[in-house]
């Protein structure tokens, strides 16, 4: 018996479930399944600049949106021009609508600097770039970063202080205390528009910007002070921290209950509290206008930067000095351009200060000059002083062809009492008293032979001839003067007792006689040295501080 092999009937139908093709297949769903994920989930790439990177890393470092990571780094490009970096980061879907105009971002980093430290959590994190966005419809995608850490306009309001110069306490970061309650702080030092005084702009918080008012004071705190109050000494020493990083305090006068401070409003930074107290001119406010001034005086101490006074209170600064030669008078003429703060002339209830350029002009019209007089008499260094009470054809402001408006001078006269004084002790000295002594022995000598000691009278005049000359040659070679008034007084009454007595005498002699002759031309030397002194003591009394400053 034969064993039957069974039969393998062949196919040619494909079946799909049964081939070994559904492995991949299947693999390649969930491949394209997760890629859906991945990529359904994937937010926006984003372009950062910077001006340079401060320690981001490439696939590691984020970006956090309330502390939150929103994004990863991927990658840090230089920009083509070479001025700065190009983060390009990867964000999260959810944070699409944050990516709009309103986005700030910066790098933070750890700091240390006045106010303390920041940013220890990036010790353990590492550096990272946090943002600030309002929701939008609007989407970008490139941004530019920022330097510092963005701070929220809404939460506080800023104002410019301004000072002619800082002190180094006073940085970026120095606090704004009020009642020593921090409500601020210092967030730009930049120089003034105006290129010789600087701009200190402090951020005041909301809670505490109704207590800031046009009449606030604004003074940087001291490190130390010491008071001298009903005999007793108060030493006070700053705490460390001001020390350390400075501070700024400010208090309002409270003329006003409420006042609201006007845009563009400028306070102005004093550099103690005791500067507050002192007294001050006009407000805050600035309204400069530059002043052409000409003059053909010698004014080679005149610099830039020198004051523009007006009643001994600075109010504008000299800022360009221009001498030409003039070939016809061979003089050196000058253009001295002058910055004039006019809302200083402003009227008391003008906080815009509008009013001053009006007042201005008008005391122009009424004598107001400028004049270049020294400061003191020892340096001889100028200054611009505005005076009044001065008539002249100058009535009033004009614009030159040059388009300056040109302010009014007039001409220092010195006038003082010590280039009076020189003149007279010049004369003084000028007089023969050598000879006059000389002569008047000889008269002494010739007289004693003529009234062989009978005439006392004539000895008494020669005698106080004598002395008169004598005190004149002592004043004359004095040192001091801090005495002359008191000399003069005396030589003058010496001066008039003699004339008296040669009033007498002269009578009983001859008009020809040689006696006579010698003592008139002496008493004609000496009443010319009694009528000059005589104008010197009184201007001298009128005005005792005439020589110095001169007779004004």
């Amino acid at each position: 018996m034969s064993k039957q092999i069974p039969k393998i009937e062949e196919s040619n139908q494909f079946n799909f479930f049964t081939s070994i093709w559904i492995v991949p297949f299947i693999a390649l769903i969930i491949a394209g399944w997760l890629a859906y994920q991945y990529f359904s989930q994937l937010g926006p790439e984003i372009r950062i600049v910077f001006p340079k990177n401060e320690g981001l890393q490439a696939g590691q470092s984020q970006i956090k949106y309330r502390d939150v990571p929103v994004g990863t780094v991927k990658k840090i490009e230089l920009q083509e021009d070479g001025e700065g970096i190009v983060v390009i980061a990867r964000m999260d879907k959810t944070i699409a609508p944050f990516l709009n105009a309103s986005t700030k971002l910066w790098i933070v980093k750890p700091e240390v600097g006045i106010g303390g430290v920041s940013g220890l959590d990036t010790l353990i994190s590492g550096t990272y770039i946090n943002m600030y966005a309002e929701k939008s419809d609007t989407r970008l995608d490139t941004f530019v970063g920022q330097e510092h850490a963005y701070r929220d306009d809404t939460a506080g309001s800023y104002f410019v202080l301004n000072t002619p110069d800082i002190k180094s306490s006073v940085k970026v970061g120095t606090p704004i205390y009020l009642k020593n309650i921090q409500v601020g702080q210092v967030e730009y030092i930049v120089l003034a528009l105006d290129d010789s005084s600087i701009d200190v702009i402090v951020y005041i918080d909301n809670a505490y910007t109704p207590y800031l008012r046009v009449d606030s004071n604004f003074w940087v705190r001291s490190t130390v002070s010491a008071e001298f109050t009903n005999g007793t000494l108060d030493f006070r020493l700053a705490p460390a921290t001001d020390l350390i990083q400075g501070a700024i305090e400010f208090s309002s006068q409270k003329k006003e209950a409420v006042c609201t401070v006007p845009n563009k409003y400028v306070f102005k930074l004093y550099g103690s509290k005791s500067e507050v107290e002192n007294t001050y001119i006009g407000n805050s406010t600035k309204i400069i206008k530059r002043f052409k001034l000409k003059t053909s005086e010698q004014i080679s101490k005149l610099h830039v930067g020198s004051p523009v006074r007006y009643e001994g209170f600075e109010v504008g600064k000299v800022k360009e000095i221009q001498i030409n030669y003039d070939y016809k008078t061979h003089a050196m003429k000058s253009n001295v351009f002058t910055d004039i703060n006019l809302a200083v002339f402003a009227d008391e209830d003008d906080i815009s200060g509008k009013s001053g350029e009006k007042n201005f002009i008008m005391a122009v019209k009424e004598g107001m000059r400028a004049q270049i007089i020294p400061s003191d008499p020892i340096t001889g260094f100028l200054y611009v002083d505005l005076t009044f009470n001065h008539r002249d054809d100058n009535q009033s402001l004009y614009v030159d062809k040059d388009a300056f408006t040109v302010l009014p001078t007039v001409a220092y006269q010195s006038g003082n009492m010590m280039a009076s004084m020189s003149k007279i002790l010049d004369k003084i000295n000028a007089l023969p008293l050598e000879d006059l002594l000389t002569s008047l022995n000889k008269v002494v000598e010739n007289a004693n032979h003529v009234v062989k000691g009978v005439d006392k009278p004539l000895i008494t005049l020669l005698s106080d001839l004598k002395t008169t000359v004598h005190n004149l040659n002592t004043m004359t070679n004095k040192k001091s003067f801090s005495r002359m008034p008191e000399e003069l007084n005396k030589t003058l009454k010496e001066l008039t007792k003699t004339l008296k007595t040669t009033k007498k005498v002269v009578r009983g002699y001859d008009s020809n006689s040689l006696i006579v002759q010698q003592l008139a031309e002496t008493l004609k030397a000496v009443t010319q040295s009694s009528k000059e002194m005589q104008i010197f003591l009184k201007l001298l009394n009128r005005k005792p501080n005439s020589l110095i400053f001169g007779d004004h």
